[in-house]
Formats: structure tokens, sequence, C-alpha cells
């Protein structure tokens, strides 16, 4: 069995011998480091990896061994990604496309993820975030000038977050009604 083929972390990955596969091996850890970070895209490793300064060469070699291992997997990476930034960042689905874009994710790989998004779910941390910051405000919502301001500062956050204008806008309608009765 050739080095090529042997599992990840194996003695054969480590080869000490001749300066070249030196180099290759210390792409590859320079791999493995990056994947024991985060998941990575396809296009992020190949970016990290060139920008380290290794060979067209080698950085050919390491993807494909990746790629022999299951080691990247575009879309799997693509579906963690919105569900760890949705649930912990609160992100929107119009901020995760952006997002998955920049990590160089086809296009027809994120709109497959996408579809997955819950539009309740989407709703729901929107509701939340409007929910926090309108929890530690003193503005008077009797004011129509206080609560027109309120709405486009509230409905930016959520824009800016990558939540779609409408969930933005009918969020904070609806939390700003609700915050006045209670107050």
């Amino acid at each position: 069995m050739s080095s090529e083929d042997e599992a990840p972390g194996t003695r054969a990955d480590r080869s000490a011998g001749d300066p070249e596969s030196g180099r290759r091996a210390s792409a590859w850890d320079a791999a493995l480091r990056l994947l024991g970070v985060r998941a990575r895209s396809r296009s992020e490793m190949l970016d990290r990896l060139t920008r380290r300064g290794f060979s067209a060469d080698e950085v050919e070699a390491v993807m494909a061994r990746l790629d022999k291992h299951a080691l990247l997997d575009d879309e799997a990476f693509a579906r963690e990604w919105v569900h760890s930034r949705g649930e912990y960042s609160r992100r929107g689905s119009v901020g995760l496309r952006h997002e998955l874009r920049a990590k160089g994710i086809d296009e027809a790989v994120v709109a497959a993820v996408l579809t997955d998004v819950d539009p309740d779910d989407e709703y729901r941390r929107a509701r939340e975030l409007v929910e926090r910051k309108l929890a530690t405000s003193t503005a008077d919502l009797s004011e129509r000038t206080v609560r027109d301001s309120l709405m486009r500062r509230l409905s930016g956050m959520l824009i800016r977050r990558g939540f779609p204008q409408g969930i933005a806008y009918d969020v904070v309608r609806e939390q700003l009604r609700e915050h006045s009765q209670r107050g």
C-alpha cells in the first residue's frame, strides 16, 4: 500500500525521507490543521494552501488526497454552516447565502441547502433578536417619531444580519405593537 492509499494520520503521511516528500507532507499537514479548526469548503482550502506558498502541484495533490479520503464536502460544509450560523450567530437566509457564496460554494448547493431553512425558525430568531433589544429599551412608543425611528433601527439591524426585508419589517412591527401594549 502506498502512502497515498493510507488513511490520514498514519506513519506514511509523515514521510521524513527526501525534501520533496517532506514539502508535500507539510502541505498535507497544513490542510489537516486547517480542517482541525473547522470544516472548510473546497474553495477555502485551495485559497488557504495557495496563500501559504505551496506550489500548484502540491495543492492539487493535497486536494486530490483530501477528496480521496472524503475530507472535503461542500454540501455537508454548507449544511453545517447554515445550521451553526443560523442558530448561534442569529443570521438570516439572505446573509447565509452571501456567506456561502463568499466561501466559494456553488450556487446550486447554496440554493439546495437554503431550502432546508425553516421560515418559522428564521422568524423566531428574528423575533428573539428584536425582543432582546426592546427589553432594554426605555423609548416612549406613544410618540410616532420615536416609534418610526425604532422601526428603522430594528429593521436595519435585522437586515444587516441577513434576514429578508419582509421578515424584518413584519417582526419589528409585531414586536413594537406588543411592546407598546405591555408598557
